[in-house]
Order: structure tokens, then C-alpha cells, then sequence
């Protein structure tokens, strides 16, 4: 048998967006076990512990989060529980077992307010909703537990199924003339299976390398940020699915300021992240979020 099977690898989240795209990606890299909130209740920290030393995985893959953003707001102590408690049960457990946790992370830990760059993974964090403090909380509880841990944040995230942007543009296109859309927002519109391909590719290094998944692990561990390359605005990507999607008929955008849309939670203007580091560190280069939207919406 290949020394790749005999690892196990927990995947929480596979009824998400990101999750089940790694169920996919990740084949090859070991026995995966994939967990979903049946199996595996993320408020319940006790349970966790009992899950993860059943299990007993060599690698941690944890894409399960909260994302209700503007619930979040009034639904604290769970969005809590699963974006900063059950990260670090999972970040104590790994490194009990000397095991690798990969864990997903947001660009709402960031305020948005220096327009005028993308942000770097040692610039300072200052998030403005329950969302991204709860997904920092988490960051903060896996960096100082000494897990070999690698941190991916990420934005803007869109796909075929579940719930996201795509989603509901496709959606209302169909109901609507026209649109009115945020503009004053920017950020890169990021695939979810480039965030699984790029996963599954760093990953692979990990476990092809000459001094092993663990020594390697350790020499990698932090945080880094992976998104599509390139940027635009809410407005900028609904127009961007529309001339993608070929529609026959497709609704007119209307470019609006943050303050004509208000939501529970702030969100940030500059949601922008400089990708250098995961470029230098593993050699990657993630693709423009147009070619990523256009091979999305070209797959079933």
C-alpha cells in the first residue's frame, strides 16, 4: 500500500462550499475522512476531543466555519463556538497527536480602511464584525497552541453550490431588470476549487518532501493568504458573471455606495490580500479571479 493511503486526513465542513471541493482535491494525499456536522457537532468541544483522539488523523483539514455574517451579529456564542472554540480544541489535539492542521480564515479580520494596498499577512488586524473577530479568535487560539499549522485566509469565496454571490446573481438575474450593487467594496472573487486545488498542491509538497509531512510542517507553519490574483467590486463582479454567463437577457447594474446598503455587520471597503508569501513559500501563483469565474461557470 502507498505511504500516501496510510494517512488519515479529518475534513471537516464537506457539506460547505470549500469542503466539498476538498473531498474532491484531496484524494491521493490519504484515507479521508470527511465529517459532517452529524458526525462531528462543532459547538460541542468535548466531542470534539473525543472525535479527533478516536480518529487519531494526521492531518486536520478544517474549512467548517460560521459564514452567516450578518446573523453572526446577533448569534455571537455560536458563531463563537464554531469559528474560534472548536479551531482551537482542534489546534490542542493536532499537536497532542503531532498532527498538521490546515485551517481557513478570512480577509474580514481586517478593517478595509488603507485603500490603498492589499493587505499582508503581518499587518495589523482590526475586524469590524462578529465574523471576523470570532475567525481572528480562532487564528490567535491555532498560533499559540505550537501547532504545525498553516492558516489559509481567504476571501470573497464563490462556487456552484451552496450560498454566495454567484449564486444570487444568477438567481435574481432572472427576476430583476436591473440591480443595485455595492462599489465601494473591493476584493478578489476566489473560486472554491482554486482554494481546494491550491490546498491539495501545497499539501503535496508537504508529503513528497525529503524530510517529511511533520519537519516540513513546522518549517511552513503560519499564516498566508490565498485568493484569486487580480481585484474589482461587488458591482465590477455582478457584471462580470453576467457577460461570462452568456444570459439572453441580463439585468442592469447599478453602481451604489455601502452607505445605500446597510447590512448588521460593517464590512470591510479594502478586502484586498497580497498573495507574495504563499507565491514565494510554495511556488504558486493563484489565477486572475476572471479566468477562475469563467472556468466556473463553464463546469457542472
Amino acid at each position: 500500500m502507498s505511504v500516501y493511503k496510510q494517512r488519515t486526513v479529518l475534513l471537516t465542513g464537506v457539506s460547505g462550499q470549500v469542503g466539498f471541493e476538498l473531498r474532491r482535491t484531496l484524494q491521493g494525499l490519504g484515507r479521508i475522512v470527511a465529517a459532517d456536522r452529524a458526525a462531528l457537532n462543532l459547538t460541542d468541544r468535548a466531542s470534539i476531543r473525543r472525535y479527533v483522539r478516536s480518529l487519531r488523523p494526521d492531518i486536520i483539514v478544517n474549512p467548517a466555519a460560521y459564514t452567516a455574517v450578518d446573523q453572526a451579529e446577533s448569534d455571537v456564542a455560536t458563531a463563537r463556538a464554531i469559528n474560534a472554540e472548536a479551531p482551537a480544541v482542534f489546534a490542542e489535539e493536532a499537536r497532542r497527536l503531532g498532527a498538521l492542521l490546515i485551517h481557513y480564515s478570512t480577509d474580514y479580520v481586517f478593517d478595509g480602511t488603507e485603500t490603498q494596498t492589499s493587505y499582508g499577512e503581518d499587518d495589523a488586524t482590526n475586524p469590524q464584525n462578529v465574523y471576523g473577530l470570532t475567525k481572528l479568535e480562532g487564528e490567535q487560539a491555532i498560533t499559540a497552541s505550537g501547532v504545525s499549522h498553516l492558516i489559509f485566509r481567504t476571501s470573497w469565496v464563490f462556487g456552484r453550490r451552496g450560498r454566495n454571490f454567484l449564486a444570487s446573481m444568477l438567481t435574481l438575474a432572472r427576476e430583476r431588470d436591473e440591480l443595485r450593487i455595492v462599489s465601494d467594496q473591493v476584493g478578489a472573487p476566489t473560486w472554491t476549487s482554486t482554494i481546494a486545488m491550491l490546498t491539495a498542491c501545497i499539501l503535496a509538497q508537504g508529503v513528497s518532501s525529503n524530510g517529511g509531512l511533520i519537519d516540513w510542517a513546522r518549517e511552513k507553519s503560519g499564516i498566508y493568504h490565498l485568493t484569486s490574483s487580480g481585484a474589482t467590486s461587488w458591482a465590477g463582479f455582478a457584471e462580470a458573471i453576467f457577460a461570462e454567463a452568456r444570459l439572453e437577457s441580463a439585468p442592469r447594474v447599478i453602481p451604489i455606495p455601502s452607505t445605500e446598503y446597510l447590512t448588521a455587520a460593517r464590512r470591510p471597503l479594502n478586502s484586498r490580500l497580497d498573495v507574495s508569501k504563499l507565491t514565494r513559500e510554495f511556488g504558486l501563483v493563484p489565477p486572475n479571479w476572471r479566468e477562475a469565474l469563467e472556468l466556473c461557470l463553464a463546469s457542472t
